[in-house]
Formats: structure tokens, sequence, C-alpha cells
């Protein structure tokens, strides 16, 4: 129980610190915010509204793995490195995956929500 415990002291630290000094995060919780009651409106079921939700979470994921690997890279050497160029990139591509996954989901839940039929 106490690592469970510790995990979870851990996570808020983390937590806390992206929200202050990270824009990405900080800009992909207001998106939460806003998605959270606009996804009412859109989902045509539970589910939807679970999927619509989901996507902004799985995004906020991969932002915060992507900056986990960037202050990883980042105390190893601030130096050029082409290794580290590729890992920074890489974490780049995922949160760019992540933004195009969610945006498709959205963009599908909208359609449906408008024209009243599942595509």
């Amino acid at each position: 129980m106490k690592r469970l415990i510790d995990a979870f002291h851990n996570s808020v630290r983390a937590f806390r610190r992206l929200a202050q000094s990270e824009a990405a995060f900080q800009q992909e919780l207001m998106l939460l915010v806003l998605a959270i009651p606009f996804g009412w409106f859109v989902a045509t079921s539970w589910s939807g509204y679970a999927l619509l939700i989901g996507a902004v979470l799985v995004l906020i994921m991969v932002e915060v793995l992507n900056t986990g690997i960037e202050a990883t890279c980042d105390a190893i050497s601030r130096e050029f490195n082409i290794d580290i160029q590729l890992a920074k990139d890489c974490g780049s591509l995922a949160v760019l995956i992540s933004i195009v996954l969610a945006a498709g989901i959205w963009l599908f839940a909208i359609v449906e929500r408008l024209y009243g039929a599942p595509i």
C-alpha cells in the first residue's frame, strides 16, 4: 500500500510541475476542461462521450511521456547529439500522432452529431 501512496504523491508532484511550467501541458489541460462539457453535447452515446474524453486524455498522456523524454535527454546532455535529437523528435512525433488521432475522433463525432447517422 505504501508503494501505491508514494506513486500517487509522485504523480501529483509531476502534475503540479507540468501544470506550472509546461505550456503544451497547460494548453492540453484547457482543452480537456473545454472537452468535458462540449463532448456531452457532441456525443450521441455514453461510449461516444468516453471515446471523446479518452482521446484528449491519451493526448495528455503522450505529452507527459514526451516531456519525460525531453527532461531525460536534457539531463544527459544539452549539447547537440544526433541520438538525443532523434529521441526528442520521436517524442514530438508521438504527440503529433495523438493530436491527429484526437482531432479525427472529434471530427467524426461532430459529423455524426450534425448529420444524425454514424459514418
